[in-house]
């Protein structure tokens, strides 16, 4: 028997990416902690001291806009990504707010580098990992706006 796969029903044709309910206290908790990935990815990023830190910054990065994606879905929409894929939670993202489709693209971008930074055998460029805090920095600052409306 072949694995089910991901994004597919039992009849293997394409399904919605999956979601999960959630409050506002969900939300307020992925607040905090996406809060807490770019504090740490900015301090690793200001550290000089081995190459490698790049990839950890820009993967703390790349956690700090999943948190912050799935603070603003909870928030707006009272739902979050739930697969395996977190590129289907761009597709939530996008409905989520009328600047949805910019936050989306942020969300994706982070998305490309997590897999180089987490996985990849090159180091993430310098310039890259000051993108990657630029683009979560600002999925972190419009779910702050959301939860504070």
């Amino acid at each position: 028997m072949r694995p089910r796969q991901e994004g597919a029903n039992v009849s293997g044709a394409a399904s919605r990416p999956r979601a999960s309910r959630c409050t506002r206290a969900d939300a307020a908790t992925r607040l905090r902690t996406a809060q807490a990935y770019l504090e740490v990815a900015e301090l690793v990023l200001g550290e000089p001291t081995r190459d490698e830190y790049l990839n950890v910054a820009a993967g703390l990065a790349a956690l700090a806009g999943i948190a912050a994606s799935d603070a603003l879905c909870c928030l707006r929409l009272g739902k979050r990504h739930r697969g395996e894929n977190h590129r289907d939670a761009t597709t939530l993202l996008r409905t989520a707010t009328p600047d949805g489709a910019e936050l989306a693209a942020s969300l994706a971008r982070l998305l490309d580098l997590k897999d180089a930074a987490h996985y990849g055998v090159m180091i993430v460029a310098a310039s890259k990992g000051r993108d990657a805090l630029r683009w979560a920095g600002r999925l972190v600052e419009r779910a702050r706006e959301e939860f504070e409306r």
